[in-house]
């Protein structure tokens, strides 16, 4: 995961530079935050690929010498189905037509959304990774 690191903080880099680029000579905000949001996402993909190595260690893929016999064995947890997204995108419906037609409906619309969201985040909670 380290290459893709340091893959995806060169991505981050050019669109900050970009996008001083862009500041500087067409100061234009529609394409000044296109070019911020696009470094902050690279950022960020960079951040998780960081994490992401220093905790789970480097993987056979990233040795010259790995074996594809190494990587054999239990990937990784796969959630069933779960009713948590539906909810969820319903929410983000319900709080988009409530901008239109009141702030009553973005109300409930954010409520539907929070629960959706907490039963995501917290749905495998007592999981055993043994």
């Amino acid at each position: 995961m380290k290459s893709e690191a340091y893959l995806f903080a060169g991505v981050a880099v050019f669109f900050l530079l970009t996008d001083a680029a862009y500041i500087w000579f067409a100061r234009e905000p529609a394409g000044i935050a296109a070019l911020t949001v696009s470094c902050f996402m690279a950022s960020l993909i960079a951040f998780f690929c960081l994490i992401n190595h220093r905790r789970k260690g480097e993987r056979p893929e990233d040795r010259p010498t790995g074996e594809i016999r190494e990587r054999s064995g239990r990937v990784d947890f796969f959630p069933p189905h779960s009713r948590n997204p539906v909810i969820t995108a319903a929410g983000v419906a319900t709080c988009a037509v409530g901008v239109i037609y009141g702030f009553w409906l973005f109300v409930i619309g954010f409520g539907v959304f929070a629960v959706g969201l907490l039963g995501m985040v917290f749905e495998f909670v007592g999981r055993d990774d043994a």
